[in-house]
């Protein structure tokens, strides 16, 4: 989940009435009416790399099935774009009579309102990315824009950003609002996913640079052999936030189930970084510093 597309959502509570069966899981008593099949099942967005897809390749699904493996449980997901209402069509999505769809979101902002969520599993924050021997050649820090760059040269630059973000507002701050070009946030095209910009456009020189969340800006970095591209990761400056906590979310009144998801991030807490580091998520410590 990106987060700044998170916070716009509309803030709706949800919490589940009863929790009827007790089963004992790597012994914990865990009183779910859905643990009585014994799966795990994931709300997930089909085609959002890095961080999921129906394929299984983003590493939210390579964490999902870390915790699956511990559970000892089967893994089945539930798959909606994650657009407007994500959280209302998956892990609130109940009809009657029937259960829950899903009953875990691998990734959401710490504190985000619509779910429950654990404690945080990593943190990250915005990139600016751009190809090798590009206009912005020799840019390594946030501040080398405004100190080690002409404004005459500013002036001819193509950054791409998602509008209504944290990269507009940096923009902004920084005097460079009219070298942004904005990209939707909320795509309507079920096919669009946000390393597109990347992917697409920046590769193919369209533009000098983009500034995203930093998971889709390491992930792509490695998957693209050409061009090599260079992350600059930007620290949050007021009034300005950039780097975010990220969680999983449960459904509010699920105790039991929020406390096993937490131990099992406090065990595989080197497991789940292994992984995020394989898929090139800057990660910065719990002083916003980025982590080597």
């Amino acid at each position: 989940m990106i987060p700044a597309c998170l916070g716009r959502a509309a803030r709706l509570h949800c919490e589940r009435a009863s929790l009827a069966l007790a089963v004992l899981v790597a012994g914990a008593g865990l009183n779910l009416s859905f643990a009585q099949e014994d799966v795990l099942r994931v709300c997930q967005d089909p085609n959002n790399l890095p961080f999921s897809n129906d394929a299984g390749q983003g590493f939210e699904n390579k964490i999902a099935e870390l915790l699956a493996r511990e559970l000892g449980w089967k893994l089945e997901y539930f798959s909606f774009p994650q657009r407007m209402g994500f959280i209302r069509n998956t892990l609130r999505f109940k009809l009657p009579g029937e259960q829950y769809r899903c009953d875990l979101v691998i990734g959401v902002p710490a504190g985000y309102d619509q779910v429950w969520t654990t404690r945080p599993y990593y943190h990250s924050t915005y990139v600016l990315i751009y190809p090798q021997g590009g206009k912005l050649e020799g840019v390594h820090t946030a501040k080398d824009l405004d100190a080690a760059l002409a404004r005459d040269q500013l002036a001819g630059l193509r950054i791409g950003i998602f509008d209504r973000s944290p990269a507009s507002e940096w923009l902004v701050k920084h005097g460079l609002l009219e070298q942004a070009v904005p990209y939707r946030m909320l795509n309507a095209d079920p096919d669009f996913y946000p390393g597109e910009v990347i992917e697409k456009d920046l590769a193919a020189a369209k533009l000098d640079a983009a500034i995203v969340w930093g998971p889709i800006a390491g992930f792509l970095s490695q998957r693209l052999e050409e061009p090599r591209l260079i992350l600059v990761p930007l620290p949050s400056e007021p009034p300005v936030r950039l780097d975010y906590e990220i969680a999983m979310g449960v459904r509010y009144g699920e105790r039991e189930w929020k406390a096993t998801i937490e131990r099992l991030l406090v065990e595989h807490e080197s497991d789940i970084e292994r992984i995020l580091r394989e898929y090139g998520v800057p990660l910065l410590d719990t002083h916003g510093r980025l982590k080597p």
